[in-house]
């Protein structure tokens, strides 16, 4: 296994995938039925390799992340060759930007003498999705990249 398996609730909201992906394999829904009973290491080698197809999909095409905890935001824009990102921290203790509030005064003071603004560019391992896949696991959010691109205009202006 390349990544991690499926939570139910992601396999879940896949079963038309899954049901396809079963087909594929030849596996009928009376014999997925049987390997549930008898043969728990094929259902096993099955959701593995079902979830690896899936996160293989899914980094493939993921074109921005965004981790955001109390006093940072990270924002990545994830290109072919490289990883960009603009890394924002906030340090003024009594804000925390994973609320709501937080976020608000951020929105309204990003220009804030307690606001530092960081850019970086990193090249992939050998293994770009599992870069992307391990910013994930540590807390990184799929997102359709406006608050990067917001940033990336600010900074270059």
């Amino acid at each position: 296994m390349n990544y991690r398996r499926l939570t139910t609730e992601q396999f879940e909201s896949l079963s038309d995938e899954f049901i396809n992906y079963l087909a594929v394999q030849g596996i009928t829904s009376d014999m997925w039925a049987e390997y549930k009973e008898t043969r728990l290491d094929q259902v096993d080698e099955h959701l593995d390799e079902f979830s690896d197809l899936i996160w293989k999909g899914v980094l493939s095409s993921l074109k921005y992340l965004e981790q955001i905890s109390a006093q940072h935001i990270h924002l990545f824009k994830l290109e072919a060759d490289a990883m960009h990102l603009i890394a924002i921290k906030v340090f003024n203790p009594r804000i925390d930007l994973s609320t709501a509030s937080g976020f608000e005064w951020f929105k309204k003071n990003y220009q804030d003498d307690a606001v530092e603004y960081l850019t970086a560019t990193k090249k992939y391992s050998d293994n770009p999705n599992l870069d992307k896949f391990e910013l994930i696991e540590k807390g990184a959010n799929i997102t359709k990249g406006e608050l990067y691109e917001w940033f990336a205009d600010l900074i270059d202006n």
